[in-house]
């Protein structure tokens, strides 16, 4: 078979636009970190059977939600595809070969796969960073189809978006404003941060410091002025004993945020690392 599928290299993506940006290539990319004798072509081929299975039944159906919803059939219920409620903090589920393998995965992977396959039959399917869990959009004349693939990919109506959005709002319904600005578009370069936050965060959680440094050095590739990765980094580094690399992060941390409410006790920090006193001014 004919390779359909380049992975890209780390050093090249921080010069992207978020337009050019591969989104499936780089989260294959991203879980050959954690899986380095993954094979693209394998996972390419996955999406381009479920893809060739849906494409007749898909051609023939003129409006886009019923398009949806024949691949939603397809994805969940026949292939059976999930949301995997039992264990949720899983790395396995932000590694799109296992998501591939195992047919489980958490909202952002589901809905990358969801999205994958849309595209590739023609079907404009956005993904969206709603608080809580990543949703998918499918805009439309009269408005937009939002969907949750956690969830087998049921539709949301808009009290229950509100009620979803309030609880990452202090209590807070959103009025219409807020809400289409929270149901915006998520670039390929957001939602790929996000599954490195995502792997980062458990990675912390778990005290895996080698591979929480790995997450966040990822996202400065991506990202190389994102002062969030460059502190746990840092942080990261500190916890493995790595002193010069946990210095410098922290120390240009503290430079680029001297009023950050962690700038204090990371200038103690860098104290106590011996770090250069010109950096803690």
């Amino acid at each position: 078979m004919q390779d359909r599928i380049t992975l890209p290299d780390w050093d090249t993506l921080a010069e992207l636009d978020d337009e050019s940006l591969p989104l499936l290539p780089t989260a294959l990319l991203i879980a050959r970190d954690e899986y380095p004798a993954l094979d693209p072509t394998v996972y390419d081929a996955t999406v381009q059977a479920h893809v060739d299975h849906l494409r007749a039944e898909v051609e023939i159906i003129a409006s886009a939600p019923l398009k949806m919803a024949a691949i939603n059939r397809h994805l969940f219920d026949e292939l059976g595809y999930s949301g995997d409620h039992d264990e949720y903090y899983d790395p396995r589920n932000s590694y799109l070969n296992e998501v591939f393998e195992r047919r489980l995965g958490n909202p952002i992977s589901l809905a990358l796969v969801q999205m994958e396959v849309a595209r590739r039959l023609g079907i404009v399917l956005d993904g969206v960073s709603f608080p809580g869990h990543f949703l998918v959009r499918l805009p439309m004349e009269e408005g937009m189809l939002v969907m949750d693939p956690f969830n087998g990919g049921r539709p949301l109506g808009v009290e229950e978006l509100r009620e979803r959005a309030s609880s990452h709002l202090g209590g807070q319904r959103p009025d219409d404003q807020v809400l289409a600005q929270i149901l915006d578009p998520a670039p390929s370069r957001a939602i790929l941060m996000r599954m490195l936050r995502n792997l980062q965060g458990v990675y912390a959680e778990n005290h895996q410091w080698d591979r929480a440094a790995r997450s966040a050095d990822r996202l400065l590739k991506l990202a190389p002025e994102n002062d969030d990765a460059l502190r746990d980094r840092g942080l990261a580094y500190l916890k493995l004993e790595y002193l010069a690399g946990a210095r410098r992060d922290l120390g240009r941390y503290v430079q680029r945020n001297p009023d950050a409410g962690d700038a204090q006790a990371l200038r103690e920090k860098l104290v106590d690392l011996g770090g250069p006193r010109t950096r803690l001014h």
